[in-house]
């Protein structure tokens, strides 16, 4: 086991509502929820600022309108937070070629493995570097933890937030583990330490006093070795540096359950189709089917299918999905679904295309939809969901605060602009359009795409932070 504090945990800070902030001058130092605005939604991440009034990720939307009801409330920009997340992992593959991504904005780096740190000195400089870059790049905040194993990187990150670093020192890690609850070890979630509390064991002290044996008999053989060595400090668990996807799966929830067996097969259609497209987007192909229904009493059932070889082919994927409904009791209403396909590869068997019924031709992965002439008339009403960017013919680029009757409420902003102004307009106004969303950092001329990371000059360019303080700084 390693002993020099040379494994690097970032966490960005409230990183999707973050991006918002720094998008949107006007929501800087406010209250700021992203996530799914349905009458079923879940909050993705709170900034900062919201999380004062107690709202927090993966609580209900509604809630979190009970408890901030003055917040901004957006639709996430899943593939803007992406291509920053790249650019961040991009500078954290420049310190190593050992970077082990755990979401979007979280990710081990073993640096001792790039020569970026060998001791505590060099671990501190190579974090707060890394700190500075993450600011210059993309104007946003990270939190960053070192330590000599990933258990102790991401406590120490978790007590640098936001907008810190903290480096535990070889020695000191029993010390700072005794006095924690049992939850902060990883792998004790609630079952595990409400299980632990009717033993009387509430700290990782009392965890470690307990004994190896008395942590086996309640936990079993496997866990309670585990626990019992993290109570110690000890984790040797490397950092690895790809992690292959085990399985590609999409889901909907729906604001009012579906009764209607018809519409409940069509979504699945809908679905497998998007699996598909993410399949094929990733070079992928699977064996294995899955479909996942939660029904109106929250009740979820699970129904797979494994073919005889992988396959990308929808027609194949559609009717097995299809086949799997077919099991499944909706009688009741339907809340949410889902399809996916597991056991990965990429190739696909050619013969996989006679496993749909009968012999044709591949079928494309989005067909149109056969519309009757006297429905074609009526165009569909253009949706606007908050948050989202736009261009205005005459005012330029803004994003939208909200819609509804009709009409749609933009405010005129960019990221290196003043808060700006707000206009309403009719939702099938011609002279506004969806639009991409601006570098959070103005590039200067010769630098790289958004996606790419080109390199940080002593030169910093302006920049916004979110949801962190201000100059990066070093805790003990």
């Amino acid at each position: 086991m390693r002993t020099a504090p040379t494994i690097l945990h970032l966490d960005m800070d409230a990183f999707f509502a973050s991006v918002e902030q720094a998008s949107k001058p006007s929501l800087r130092g406010k209250a700021v929820i992203v996530g799914g605005l349905g009458p079923r939604g879940v909050v993705a991440t709170a900034s900062y600022e919201a999380r004062v009034f107690g709202v927090h990720s993966a609580m209900p939307m509604a809630q979190a309108r009970r408890l901030a009801p003055n917040a901004a409330y957006l639709v996430p920009r899943f593939a803007f937070y992406r291509s920053i997340s790249e650019q961040v992992m991009e500078l954290l593959r420049a310190l190593s070629p050992l970077v082990e991504p755990l979401s979007l904005d979280e990710a081990f780096v073993d640096l001792e493995a790039g020569a970026a740190a060998w001791d505590e000195r060099s671990a501190r400089l190579a974090g707060a570097k890394l700190r500075a870059d993450i600011r210059a790049v993309t104007g946003l905040t990270g939190s960053v933890g070192l330590a000599a194993s990933k258990m102790l990187a991401k406590i120490a990150s978790e007590q640098a937030k936001p907008d810190g670093l903290v480096l535990i020192e070889p020695g000191t890690e029993r010390a700072l583990l005794e006095p924690m609850p049992v939850r902060t070890l990883p792998g004790v979630g609630p079952a595990t330490g409400d299980h632990l509390r009717r033993a009387g064991i509430h700290t990782v002290g009392e965890l470690a006093e307990a004994g190896e044996d008395e942590l086996v008999r309640l936990l079993g053989k496997a866990h309670g070795h585990a626990l019992y060595a993290m109570a110690l400090a000890r984790d040797d668990r490397p950092v690895v540096a790809e992690r292959e996807a085990k399985s590609v799966s999409v889901e909907d929830t729906y604001d009012v359950d579906i009764h209607d067996r018809v519409r409940v097969g069509l979504e699945v259609q809908r679905l497998a189709d998007r699996c598909v497209r993410r399949l094929r987007g990733a070079g992928l192909s699977g064996r294995t089917i899955v479909l996942k229904v939660r029904r109106y009493d929250f009740s979820t059932l699970t129904r797979s299918e494994t073919l005889r070889g992988p396959t990308d082919d929808p027609a194949v994927i559609r009717e097995a999905a299809a086949r799997l409904l077919g099991s499944v009791d909706t009688t009741g209403g339907v809340r949410l679904l889902g399809v996916g396909v597991s056991g990965l590869a990429d190739y696909t068997q050619e013969d996989l295309f006679a496993q749909a019924a009968g012999e044709r031709p591949q079928a494309p992965v989005e067909e149109p939809e056969a519309v009757p002439a006297h429905e074609q008339q009526a165009p569909v009403e253009r949706r606007w969901p908050a948050g989202h960017d736009v261009r205005h013919a005459v005012y330029g680029h803004g994003w939208v605060q909200g819609s509804g009757l009709g009409r749609v409420t933009v405010r005129f902003e960019t990221p290196d602009s003043e808060p700006g102004r707000v206009r309403t307009f009719r939702v099938d106004d011609p002279q506004l359009e969806p639009a991409d969303p601006l570098p959070l950092v103005a590039r200067r001329p010769g630098q790289g795409s958004q996606a790419g990371v080109s390199s940080v000059s002593a030169s910093v360019p302006k920049r916004w932070s979110a949801g962190g303080g201000g100059a990066a700084t070093s805790r003990p």
